[in-house]
This record gives C-alpha cells, structure tokens and sequence, in this order.
C-alpha cells in the first residue's frame, strides 16, 4: 500500500534529489564506507561480552542465546538512527542553512518532488547498511534461522517509517539546540523499545507503552523474521508503520509547502 503510495505523492523528478544527494556522497565516500562498521562493532560487543553474561532468554517457545535475541533489535535500532541523521540533520543543515531547497524549487520538482526525494535517498542508505548488518549476524553466528534474509525488506520499512518520521520533525526544528530534544526522544527508543529485553520483562503499566514504540514494532518484526516465527501478527507491524510513515511524509510535505512558501 505505501509503497503504491510513495510514487504517486510525487513525480518521476523526484529522483532528481536522490540523484544530487548521490553526487554529493561520491566525493565523500569516507562517509558512506563509515556506515559499514556500525553493525560489526554492535554484534561484536554483543557477542564477546553481553552474551556470555545474560546466558539464554525463551521467545515465544523457543530459547535462544542473547546476541541472536538483541541483534535483530539492533538491526531495528541501526535502521532507526541512519535515517534520523539522514532527514533531520542534513535536511536541517539544507532546510535552514544552505537554503538548498529554494534552489531546487526554482525549478519544475515540487515540494512533494523534496521530501520524496530525501526519503528515497535515505532508503538507499539503509538498504546498503541493512545488507552489511544482516551479512554480520550470519557470519558471527546470530541469525536465528535462514529467514533472516527477510529482515532486508524489514529492516527498510524501519528505515522508510523513521525517515517520513524525521522528515516531518525537521520542519519543527528552529536551531541547533533543538537536536537535544531529538537525542531526548531517541534515547528512550533505544533503551526502551524490547530491543535488550523481551516485553514480558517489563513492569505491566510500561511494557503497555513500550508496545505502542515504533522501535518496538520494529524490533518484533525483525525478531520474528530472524526466528524464523511467520506468524500472522507480523502483519501488525508491517501495518503499524506504514501508518506511521504514510501519516508523517504528509505532514512532511505540508510542513515544507509552509516553509518554503515565497
């Protein structure tokens, strides 16, 4: 459904954006190349240290070591956090610095063409990134089954939801100090979101909360895809998110049509 969507929002110049963004990044493909570490360094700090420490933990049946528990939740966690720095911090430093988007809609892209542009960018990013982690946890040893190839298209629907989710909050932020408010948002996801501990290990009244977490969502469903457990309550998050990301590139776009007004 989103993805039908996500076309029709915009037009075809959209790639226009994704293509400028690509130019820049040639030049600078230090950074690209960062992101690559990022899940080794996560899986091996799991997998040397935490897992020896926690020992086992039982998830929905089955009883699995902690580094194949807590990896498909930093997948999650890592999806989440290349796609905040993608839309809300570059697209800040674009929206308000460089003023870069008043270049671009001088000519025929629309401010739909903009936010599509940026998303479809951000996807690419973390379709490369997702790639790395999951070959990560295949070769350390914390993919939980042979399904865990189906954690790529999870993992980017993580991505797609936090950066419509970004997207729409970098429109809201008036200056650098305004990041702290973003970091006193992330940490709580982070730290709160099942991604160290099953749900049923939180207190009832915060376990019900922590549910309704988009990282949550996230983490349950690349969970469930690296067990290899295809229930119908996949769909839940699958569903959940494409809410959350179809709701936010709309205000997204809204926002953007505001600011941007001449």
């Amino acid at each position: 459904m989103l993805v039908r969507m996500l076309p029709s929002f915009g037009t075809r110049r959209s790639v226009r954006v994704f293509e400028r963004n690509f130019a820049i990044y040639r030049s600078q493909w230090l950074m690209l190349v960062s992101g690559f570490f990022e899940p080794l360094f996560y899986l091996l700090s799991i997998g040397l240290g935490l897992n020896h420490l926690v020992g086992h933990l039982p998830v929905d049946g089955r009883v699995v070591n902690y580094a194949t528990f807590v990896a498909p939740g930093m997948l999650a966690t890592s999806s989440m956090n290349g796609a905040i720095i993608d839309t809300i911090f570059n697209t800040f430093f674009r929206l308000k610095i460089s003023k870069s988007y008043e270049a671009v809609l001088s000519t025929p892209l629309s401010v739909n063409d903009v936010a599509l542009g940026e998303v479809w960018w951000a996807l690419a990013r973390a379709a490369l990134y997702a790639a790395s982690f999951i070959l990560c946890m295949v070769l350390l040893g914390d993919a939980g089954s042979a399904w865990v190839l189906l954690c790529w298209p999870g993992a980017i629907l993580t991505s797609l939801t936090f950066s419509c989710v970004g997207l729409a909050a970098c429109t809201y932020i008036r200056n650098w100090q305004d990041f702290d408010l973003v970091a006193l948002v992330q940490l709580p996801l982070f730290l709160f979101s099942a991604t160290f501990f099953p749900l049923s290990l939180y207190p009832h009244w915060l376990g019900d909360i922590v549910f309704f977490s988009p990282l949550t969502q996230a983490a349950t469903l690349l969970r469930g895809l690296s067990l290899g457990q295809l229930h119908w309550s996949l769909l839940f998050p699958v569903v959940y998110l494409s809410a959350i990301a179809a709701v936010s590139l709309r205000i997204a776009a809204r926002r953007f049509a505001t600011i941007l007004a001449p």
